[in-house]
């Protein structure tokens, strides 16, 4: 725990066998009470390594629910486990889990109540090999979405993420996509309630084991983005009603 307040990690796994023991053993257990992991029917040992490991809740998908219906498991069973701290570390060893400490304590310290991992703070993202053509993707619909949302954030579209149980409580993340789009719904869903999100720079690594989406994926999950970020605008504006708010 963390001045009283009950910190979980959620691990969404999908064929992470090779990687998960070594995130896992990086996380810090002096301040995390339990791990989560959510096994989204890999081909892999996923689920056996999880439990060789110790995991202390593993939630098996018997049929793939995407990204964002994995997020979706992991984030109602820390609620349903009394988490006041919530961090998603993909267990592909992309994210280091030594910025946890950072993120609760920020959180913790009620500073904010969401936390980022930004890869563009501090230029990690090149640093740590990620591809130019993502790299500009990126900053091009971050622009965008910092244009339409009404916010300012390096970037939108990391994967290591800290929010407060009350956050998760307050947004109606069941309602968003399956897919990668989960993620930009969920911020969007964030900043929309106002909710306010720190960054801290995260140093990642692009490496063959770590997970990545094709370019037919990227394409979609970038109309997906300014999709989200649209409505976002013409629901503060009171031109459209989404269940996304």
């Amino acid at each position: 725990m963390y001045k009283g307040k009950r910190v979980i990690v959620v691990l969404p796994a999908y064929n992470a066998a090779s990687t998960l023991e070594k995130t896992y053993n990086e996380i810090p257990f002096d301040l995390v009470d339990e791990v989560i992991l959510c096994d989204d029917a890999s081909k892999d040992d996923t689920v056996e390594v999880a439990k060789s490991i110790g995991i202390d809740h593993i939630i098996h998908h018997e049929q793939n629910m995407g990204y964002g219906g994995n997020q979706k498991s992991l984030y109602n069973k820390a609620l349903e486990l009394n988490g006041d701290i919530v961090i998603m570390l993909h267990p592909d060893y992309q994210y280091t889990p030594m910025l946890i400490p950072s993120m609760v304590n920020i959180i913790g310290d009620d500073l904010y109540p969401v936390v980022l991992g930004s890869r563009i703070l501090g230029k990690g993202a090149l640093k740590g090999g990620m591809p130019v053509y993502k790299y500009i993707a990126n900053r091009a619909l971050t622009l965008f979405q910092n244009i339409l949302i009404s916010y300012k954030l390096s970037e939108y579209h990391t994967g290591y993420r800290a929010f407060s149980g009350e956050v998760l409580k307050s947004i109606h993340f069941n309602n968003n996509s399956d897919d990668f789009v989960f993620d930009n719904e969920m911020l969007s869903q964030i900043v929309y309630q106002g909710f306010d999100i720190a960054e801290v720079t995260c140093p990642t690594k692009y490496f063959e084991e770590a997970s990545s989406i094709n370019l037919p994926r990227s394409i979609k999950y970038g109309l997906g983005v300014l999709r989200v970020s649209i409505v976002h605008r013409l629901s503060k504006m009171g031109l459209v009603k989404s269940k996304l708010y």
